[in-house]
């Protein structure tokens, strides 16, 4: 990892010295990241004119994604979140799906837009996908920062996809591991 950034993390208080010895390279940086939110706003506001799209924040993960994002889409726009669980604690998924908190609006014959921080395997996306097409959206499309290569265990289409990253975990810009590292404002490997 970039020594300045974290002595920077280190004196701002994100970490203490011995909280960072697990983090690894940075896979995403802070401009790469604003650039690539910004080309993906445009697209939304692109392929969304003329509506009112809801997106749907997967928590607790997506949600530095989707503040960012919302602010580049040049649209009125409606907000929910949904949170599901397929890790717990670990840094690889149970395969295990469960709904933790659910949506709060009604999705029939709505434009939705769910943002999903980062898809591995595909089995929670895929289980969501599933569970909110059966509530009758107008539409339904993902949005996800980034995709792990050569993990999926079935093929996904993803509409919008920041960014494709090596089969590594990775934490910061809302990712985490046992809740820590959420608010790094990139996006850096992480080693057990």
């Amino acid at each position: 990892m970039d020594q300045d950034r974290l002595d920077l993390a280190v004196s701002k208080g994100i970490f203490s010295p011995d909280g960072v010895q697990n983090l690894g390279r940075v896979i995403v940086d802070e401009e790469t990241l604003r650039k690539r939110v910004g080309e993906l706003g445009t697209a939304i506001t692109k392929d969304y004119s003329g509506k009112r799209p809801l997106l749907i924040g997967v928590l607790k993960g997506a949600f530095v994604f989707m503040s960012d994002l919302a602010r580049e889409i040049q649209l009125p726009l409606e907000f929910d979140f949904m949170a599901v669980s397929s890790y717990g604690s670990a840094t690889k998924t149970s395969g295990v799906v469960r709904i933790v908190k659910d949506l709060d609006l009604d999705l029939t014959q709505r434009d939705v837009l769910i943002i999903e921080d980062i898809v591995d395997s595909g089995l929670t996306l895929s289980y969501l996908l599933r569970n909110l097409l059966a509530r009758n959206p107008k539409s339904l499309e993902v949005c996800a920062l980034l995709v792990k290569e050569g993990l999926q265990r079935s093929e996904l289409d993803l509409k919008y996809v920041g960014f494709r990253i090596p089969p590594e975990f990775v934490v910061g810009y809302g990712l985490d591991i046992d809740e820590n590292y959420r608010n790094l404002p990139y996006i850096c490997s992480y080693k057990d």
